[in-house]
């Protein structure tokens, strides 16, 4: 069973913060009033994942890593400033207008990077809110062959688009989670 886990991411994925405009979902009314109710709190996901911490860490902030598991076409540059860059589009040059850029704020080499997001495809429809809006992904060994991966976005302000932004990442983070899960249960 899979633990309520992580978060963008990214491109997050990092979460973290891609957006496929074909799969769109009917929020439930009891959902946008909770994301109302909760609208400027941080969402929180968590997963604990079947592998050791540093293979989990290596599947977040590495190229072959995101590209494994996360994203058609990826490329990371692991440093302050440096730039996660993604696509759901196989073949992507990285360089159109489906790209995803997530630039790393701040890392602890195996315990947390954090990103947000400066880039979004062209059809991304929160562009303002998502200005305010970051994550941290926290990773942390909970035996020798499991990782509990914590994802937190933060910086939502309560806006009507910050409250579409924020539903938009509570499904999207928890379906990056149960990929990254799935991703290693098949090893």
């Amino acid at each position: 069973m899979i633990n309520i886990i992580n978060s963008l991411v990214i491109t997050l994925t990092l979460a973290n913060t891609a957006v496929q405009p074909q799969q769109t979902q009917k929020v439930s009314d009891a959902d946008q009033m909770l994301n109302l109710a909760t609208a400027t709190l941080p969402l929180v996901h968590f997963a604990t994942v079947d592998a050791p911490l540093k293979d989990v860490w290596n599947a977040y902030t590495t190229t072959e890593g995101i590209k494994s598991w996360m994203v058609a076409e990826g490329t990371i540059d692991l440093k302050i400033g440096g730039l996660m860059r993604t696509s759901y589009t196989p073949g992507s040059k990285l360089n159109g207008p489906d790209v995803i850029e997530n630039k790393i704020i701040c890392f602890d080499p195996e315990r947390l990077v954090s990103l947000q997001t400066v880039r979004t495809p062209e059809s991304f429809p929160f562009k303002k809110a998502i200005a305010g809006v970051w994550t941290n992904l926290y990773f942390e060994a909970v035996g020798p062959k499991q990782t509990k991966v914590t994802c937190r976005t933060l910086g939502f302000d309560g806006s009507q688009e910050s409250t579409s932004l924020r539903l938009f990442f509570n499904r999207g983070n928890q379906q990056e989670l149960d990929e990254l899960v799935k991703h290693f249960s098949k090893k």
